[in-house]
């Protein structure tokens, strides 16, 4: 092999550099195809896709589908496993539930090989792939001439449909165009053949070394699609047999893990569990496999040929069959996987503080922003029952003068303040994704949202210092007075019921209510304000409690308008959301 790569020509160097070349190029190529595709196939099936993962929570057999189709939408299945492992790190879903998703997902990503097997399909007329080029050129023509966002997804979809049948004929034209050289199609056969291409091949150095070189790889490029379609193209020209693609193929499927791994760094306990999962699946599953294909690789294909001859169309049957058939073996003992991940990644210590960062927003939901916006509103209906809860907790302390609750209202204004800080954060990355024109107006909303609750804190936080100076000057309202705060505060807490309900439902069917309670909570300011006046004028009321009186009113008239624009943001989107 040596000599025969040092005795080429210049011509001969030159030819194997341009198809190198071109070979990178359509690599390339088919991963943006890959992504275009998933992203836009991600956000037009938003709905369904959080359908999907509330019904994964059901039982195993429906977390397998659901892993399944969610991976044939995204097209990766380490972009689904990232998901879980996102998922299961803010509590979205068990580690258990999580396990059946990352089975399915292996089973789902089996569609990119199909994808490959029919680029390398042609008829003697006109190719396949001819067929899908001009389809991304239909794309391209709908995403400039189309002005509606659900339009411009449908022209993104063919195009990444077509540049991935793009590059794969790229990669396959640069194999074949190189081999069109003797003297290289000679040296490159001389080389596979000496590492095992030989249909009488059983277990030697080759096959282990095959399934490295495939994980090494997959890990390498972060794709095993990536992969495999390299492996398809070589199979197309002969160049490897079924035998060395199925190690291959073995090797990309732990090679996959990687990303996942990756991802749960910094994770929790649990997040780091869910990636360990899918590394022990792909490796039982590989283990299992990899004796039959060392031993009986010769009659594997020979059985295949019976079915199909091209060998690509082989290696697509043999990766559908490999994880269809693992998932079967391996979904009995699905607990005992997880046991297992359980003991390899165990608890430590801090585990309590851990569990407090599961309410928080995770980057990894990114890579569903149809999913993330809806954790989103999860965590600002969660920072709006702190901003009640201490609401609350400042108007106890205001009308019984006991302020022990004072270090626990600090600590979680805080927390407000923190939270507001984090999603707001959270949201301009959001907003950078590929969104649908209703999550936009979700997300846009959400952003005044979470000042609104982050403004009904600091009233209560105002109202802790009325406590406060009222203790220090020993002033009391009198009993009138109390009367009439305590009325204020029932429609007050009427209107967050409300309001809570129409933003967690996203729903407008009370929002008559919410005009109500709001228009009371106006009106109940002016009756303080004059019921004040009556008062001072009668001598029935102090100055210094009078000023604090009044101030509180109006204060508490402001927390029922900000609840009321929580309540109006869901105007925008409302009739669109079923």
């Amino acid at each position: 092999m040596a000599v025969n790569l040092l005795s080429m020509s210049g011509g001969d160097a030159l030819t194997i550099i341009n198809s190198l070349f071109f070979i990178l190029g359509g690599i390339a190529v088919f991963m943006v195809g890959m992504n275009m595709l998933g992203n836009s196939l991600e956000s037009a099936a938003g709905k369904p896709m959080r359908r999907l993962m509330a019904k994964a929570t059901k039982n195993r057999f429906i977390g397998v589908g659901t892993g399944a189709a969610v991976t044939a939408i995204v097209n990766s299945s380490s972009a689904t496993t990232v998901m879980i492992v996102g998922f299961v790190n803010v509590g979205l879903m068990t580690l258990t539930q999580a396990a059946s998703i990352i089975m399915g997902a292996n089973i789902g990503t089996t569609i990119s090989a199909f994808i490959m097997a029919l680029a390398s399909s042609g008829g003697a007329q006109i190719s396949v792939v001819a067929i899908f080029a001009l389809l991304a050129f239909i794309g391209f023509v709908i995403t400039i001439a189309g002005k509606k966002d659900k339009v411009k997804r449908i022209g993104y979809i063919f195009e990444g449909v077509g540049l991935i049948f793009i590059g794969l004929n790229v990669m396959s034209g640069a194999v074949s165009d190189m081999l069109d050289n003797e003297n290289i199609k000679g040296a490159v056969e001389g080389m596979f053949i000496s590492l095992g291409n030989n249909p009488d091949a059983v277990l030697t150095w080759e096959i282990p070394v095959l399934f490295l070189l495939g994980a090494l790889l997959t890990a390498a490029m972060q794709s095993s699609a990536a992969l495999t379609a390299i492996v398809i193209s070589l199979a197309s020209q002969n160049l490897i047999s079924l035998q060395m693609a199925m190690s291959i193929i073995l090797g990309a499927n732990v090679g996959t893990c990687l990303t996942s791994l990756i991802s749960s760094v910094g994770a929790s306990v649990n997040a780091r569990r869910a990636a360990m999962v899918h590394l022990l699946f792909n490796v039982a599953g590989c283990f299992i496999f990899i004796w039959p294909i060392a031993f009986a690789g010769k009659y594997i294909g020979s059985f295949l040929s019976d079915f199909i001859a091209d060998t690509e169309w082989q290696i697509a049957i043999f990766h559908l069959v490999f994880n269809l058939f693992t998932t079967i073996i391996l979904l009995p003992f699905l607990k005992a996987l997880v046991k297992l991940a359980c003991i390899i990644v165990p608890e430590k210590k801090g585990a309590e503080a851990e569990l407090q960062d599961l309410e928080k927003l995770d980057k990894r939901l990114l890579k569903t922003p149809a999913i993330a916006v809806g954790q989103v509103r999860k965590e600002i209906l969660r920072m709006a029952n702190e901003a009640f809860v201490n609401y609350k907790r400042s108007l106890d302390m205001l009308l019984t003068g006991d302020l022990s609750g004072k270090e626990q209202f600090a600590a979680t204004e805080k927390g407000i303040n923190d939270d507001n800080s984090y999603i707001s954060s959270f949201l301009v990355k959001l907003s950078l994704e590929d969104l649908g024109e209703i999550d936009e107006k979700k997300v846009s909303s959400f952003y005044h949202v979470t000042s609104d609750i982050e403004r009904i804190g600091d009233y209560a936080e105002n109202i802790v210092e009325y406590a406060e100076k009222m203790k220090e000057e020993k002033a009391k309202f009198s009993e009138h007075a109390q009367m009439e705060i305590r009325e204020m505060d029932e429609h007050i807490t009427k209107l967050y019921e409300y309001v809570k309900q129409t933003f967690s439902e996203i729903t407008m069917r009370l929002i008559s209510d919410v005009e109500r309670e709001e228009t009371a909570t106006d009106r109940m300011c002016e009756k303080m304000q004059e019921a004040h006046l009556r008062r001072m004028t009668e001598g029935r009321c102090t100055p210094e409690a009078g000023a604090i009186y009044l101030q509180l009113a109006i204060n508490l008239e402001r927390i029922g308008d900000h609840m009321h624009n929580i309540a109006n943001s869901v105007k925008d989107y409302a009739h669109a959301v079923k």
